[in-house]
């Protein structure tokens, strides 16, 4: 099995801090996560939500590849309308190539209302914006010669995108699905697939089914480390510890569904899959919570469903990675 982490860093305003306004921990994170065997860190891209969450995860990654060597660094995931989606596809060709060609490219289309008020960009607009720009992106990375591009938003005349990219034909891509049919729509696009850590284990895996078929229908191989699951994971000792642990998740859920009110690529609350509309359900059967055997435990359940490729979500304490490291992640080792 490959295990990477998922999440971002944070820098508040109005607090002063000694480690680069807050981006320092996470830094001395990532950098431990490498040594320690992880594999990947996907992070995310957010803006106005006042919590100092990241807003420029190119920039981090740019930093990220100059201190790593091993580690993947992916975006989870870069919001196509907010960007010009030539500007985007130089910039993430740079990372690419500072760091010797391990960028994970993933991209949405948005869902937080405060941004694209902030924006001042229709919601309604948001798949079109998206798709518009993966197909500039793609061009940018892939076309050696001169182009022009006149679409509904961009337009550019006579361009060349550069740096050319490390990987070819270019840095896999990767984006959110939720949906038995957004899923199927991600697998014919070709490309890769996060899977979101608010699901049920039992939701998770009829989504994983309704990949392997559209995989199937479309004649596409099934790759598992072409799935990206996401998992919240807090290691206790105690029966104390689990239910804090299970009090503290509760709570976090409860204020992302009072926020915002909807799962990242979907327009609506009605039209969520019960495990992210029901918070009971996201808190009762879809973290890592326990000992390091109970989550032994818990992913191999995954494991047997077919997922190869797990993200934790990056937790409080660095010594919650040392003990994956040295007690949990042995376990997968074939």
């Amino acid at each position: 099995m490959k295990f990477g982490l998922f999440g971002g860093a944070v820098a508040r305003r109005g607090e002063e801090t000694a480690d680069s306004q807050g981006y320092g921990g996470f830094i001395d994170t990532v950098v431990e996560a490498e040594q320690l065997g992880f594999e990947s860190i996907f992070i995310v891209e957010h803006h106005f939500s006042g919590g100092g969450q990241l807003s420029s995860s190119l920039n981090l990654l740019s930093y990220l590849a100059a201190i790593t060597s091993t580690i993947r660094l992916g975006t989870a995931v870069t919001v196509l309308p907010w960007h010009n989606p030539v500007l985007i596809a130089e910039q993430a060709a740079t990372v690419d190539l500072l760091s010797g060609g391990r960028l994970d490219f993933g991209v949405g289309k948005g869902y937080r209302d405060i941004e694209f008020d902030g924006f001042c960009i229709p919601k309604e607009e948001s798949l079109a914006r998206y798709e518009e720009s993966i197909e500039v992106i793609i061009k940018s990375w892939t076309s050696n010669e001169r182009f022009d591009h006149n679409g509904k938003f961009w337009s550019f005349k006579d361009i060349i995108v550069e740096p050319p990219t490390i990987q070819k034909p270019h840095p896999p891509l990767w984006t959110a699905a939720g949906t038995d049919e957004s899923i199927a729509r991600v697998a014919e696009t070709g490309m890769s697939v996060m899977l979101d850590h608010f699901a049920s284990f039992e939701r998770t895996e009829e989504r994983l089914t309704a990949w392997r078929s559209a995989c199937d229908g479309i004649g596409r191989n099934f790759d598992p480390m072409e799935v990206a699951l996401a998992r919240g994971v807090t290691i206790t000792l105690t029966n104390d510890g689990l239910e804090k642990a299970t009090a503290i998740r509760e709570e976090r859920v409860s204020r992302m569904f009072d926020k915002f009110g909807a799962l990242p690529g979907l327009e609506k609350k009605s039209d969520q899959p019960d495990s992210y509309a029901n918070p009971d359900l996201a808190i009762d059967d879809a973290a890592l919570l326990g000992t390091p055997d109970m989550i032994i435990e818990r992913i191999q359940t995954l494991k047997d469903m077919g997922f190869e490729h797990i993200l934790f979500l990056l937790p409080d304490s660095v010594e919650t990675l040392r003990i994956i490291s040295k007690e949990i992640m042995p376990a997968f080792k074939s």
